[in-house]
């Protein structure tokens, strides 16, 4: 069933959406919850099992396949909770009770809901009770959707320190646990393609059609440009794995990791989808039901297309609105802007005073990712502060007891952590001994515990200590975070995004585009530094085709200014003016910002 909103909250870190379904679920609004931290789910199970006084069973580490099992255990969880919610609101009086009436006023001006709902107040009694029985019956929740960041799948082992078989890595584990479960949503794959994860999703009947045709899980990917929404998308045909969704998202514009592409913006980007949907969704399609013939499955509906939806950096109606229509969106992604919303997500009071604090330079992309990619941070974080504490005191880095991001076998056969202490030790003994440079040393000090940092805020701000009193927050906002101020309740968030109000903003905000433009353009000056003073030919090569995408993006933008539509010439002679500046930028040896 569809949701009555034209907006998802993507995952945020580990902790932040991870309970965001038991607060917005039950108002048709759709969030992702990261599953791959077993440990807090478990941890909440235990915490929400005791506070709805719902039966808790352990699931110990010793456990075989416990992570997967946990994983299961806590959507299941969330999903009767959210079934439970749903129930109840069905059964409140619209004359007395608030949140029943709270769930058709969210919704956006104009939604088939709504006009009914506005008709219910104005009928008399004999009407009003018929359209309130209609309004409950279209009351529906919410997806409770899952993330897994393709790129963490550490393989497990067992206590002889022998690896397991690979359906038991963290991904495959994730997505099995998933799976397995009774929630009612779909699952994003992040960060690209992993062959393994994707052809284990063939192991599951919940992702393919049942005898009406129906697809009871879904698989959307996130992705950053058009080639790799094709590349996955016929990987995962191939499998007879339809994608449900394509995800759109700015590669620098975002919060979390940023995966930057080679100078693709986002409006080039969005138009190629736009102009390719049609021959994608046949592509696929085709690919699809070749397998589902061969393995006896119904077709889904022979005109079906995989959905569009865009996220990153959005900062008002206005944009939001010319998203939708303009490349024929299904809907968009509101991440950062949320976390200003205690109503919506778990953010510890603590990190909420040091984001509504911070300046607009604390908004950073830093190298705090053992993962190498580089990352969204905050600069006042108590993360950071415990990081630099650390590094004072002569023990840099941190104690590794989750392992989801151990990776390096560079001084150990089995991967260790880039952000542990074992690591960062032995990365200082290189130093000492003149082996490596100040410079890789420094990028390494600043690799922090991301496993620790993102999960803690949704223990923090339940009122628990999380697990070996470790209670420093990391937090990776996008750099659309900045321009917000103060905090803000659900209503004003989603009124602020339906363009029933206009929330306050810093009034320098660029436009969602310029900003990106903005973000690329230090993004190109930092790889010419990083070339420097050894530009090899392919780097050169590299860098032309950066530059090349960036100007065509500006040409774009040009000529997409005519389209505008919402009456700001303002608006749009600034655009003009920001995009002829930052296209001589572009072109300048060295570029300056």
């Amino acid at each position: 069933m569809s949701t009555p909103h034209t907006f998802h909250i993507p995952v945020m870190g580990l902790g932040f959406t991870v309970d965001s379904p038991l607060k917005i679920a039950k108002f048709g609004i759709s969030s992702v919850v990261s599953i791959m931290d077993d440990h807090l789910l478990e941890d909440l199970r235990r915490l929400y099992s005791r506070k709805f006084q719902v039966p808790y069973f352990p699931i110990d580490e010793k456990e075989e396949d416990y992570r997967a099992k946990r994983i299961t255990a806590y959507l299941d969880l969330l999903q009767e909770l959210v079934d439970h919610q749903i129930e109840a609101l069905r059964q409140e009086d619209f004359e007395k009770d608030q949140e029943i009436n709270y769930y058709f006023q969210l919704l956006p001006k104009g939604h088939a809901y709504s006009l009914l709902y506005q008709k219910m107040l104005i009928s008399s009694s004999i009407k009003r009770k018929e359209l309130q029985h209609q309004l409950r019956q279209l009351i529906s929740p919410g997806h409770i959707d899952v993330n897994i960041m393709t790129k963490v799948d550490k393989i497990n082992y067992n206590k002889k320190g022998e690896p397991l078989p690979r359906e038991y890595s963290d991904a495959l584990s994730a997505l099995r646990g998933f799976a397995n479960s009774k929630a009612k949503g779909a699952v994003v794959f992040s960060a690209g393609l992993n062959p393994a994860l994707f052809a284990y999703s063939e192991q599951f009947e919940d992702f393919f059609p049942d005898q009406n045709g129906k697809i009871k899980k879904g698989i959307i990917l996130k992705v950053s440009d058009y080639r790799s929404a094709l590349i996955q998308g016929r990987f995962l045909a191939k499998k007879g794995l339809w994608v449900s969704e394509f995800r759109i998202e700015s590669g620098l514009n975002c919060g979390g990791h940023a995966f930057a592409t080679d100078g693709l913006l986002v409006g080039p980007i969005l138009e190629d989808f736009k102009n390719n949907r049609a021959e994608l969704a046949q592509t696929l399609l085709t690919g699809c039901q070749r397998v589902w013939k061969e393995k006896g499955y119904t077709s889904i509906k022979a005109h079906t297309v995989p959905k569009l939806t865009y996220q990153g950096g959005i900062g008002n109606a206005e944009e939001n609105a010319f998203l939708l229509k303009h490349y024929e969106l299904d809907g968009t992604g509101w991440g950062s802007p949320f976390l200003l919303v205690p109503e919506a997500t778990s953010v510890d009071e603590d990190t909420l005073q040091r984001l509504l604090k911070a300046k607009k330079s604390d908004f950073y992309l830093s190298h705090a990712s053992p993962l190498g990619v580089p990352f969204n941070n905050l600069r006042n974080s108590s993360g950071e502060d415990q990081r630099k504490v650390r590094i004072s005191k002569n023990r840099p880095g941190s104690p590794c007891y989750k392992k989801f991001l151990t990776s390096s076998t560079e001084f150990s056969k089995k991967p260790i952590c880039t952000a542990s202490r074992e690591y960062q030790h032995l990365k200082l003994k290189q130093f000492d001994r003149g082996e490596v440079g100040e410079q890789e040393v420094n990028e390494v000090l600043e690799k922090d515990c991301l496993c620790e940092g993102l999960s803690a805020p949704a223990l923090l701000s339940a009122g628990e200590q999380p697990r070996r009193n470790l209670n420093a927050v990391t937090i990776c906002p996008g750099p659309n975070l900045a321009y917000f101020k103060g905090t803000f309740s659900l209503k004003e968030m989603v009124d602020h995004i339906y363009g029933k109000i206009q929330l306050q903003l810093d009034p320098e905000r660029p436009h969602v585009f310029i900003k990106e433009l903005q973000l690329y353009v230090e993004h190109l000056q930092k790889e010419i530094e990083k070339s420097l003073p050894e530009q090899t030919a392919k780097y050169v090569s590299y860098i032309d085709k950066f530059k090349g995408n960036l100007s065509e993006g500006v040409k774009y933008y040009h000529r997409m200014l005519t389209d505008f539509s919402d009456g700001s010439e303002f608006l749009v002679e600034k655009m003009k003016r920001q995009l002829e500046e930052l296209e001589i930028k572009i072109h300048q040896e060295p570029i300056t910002i």
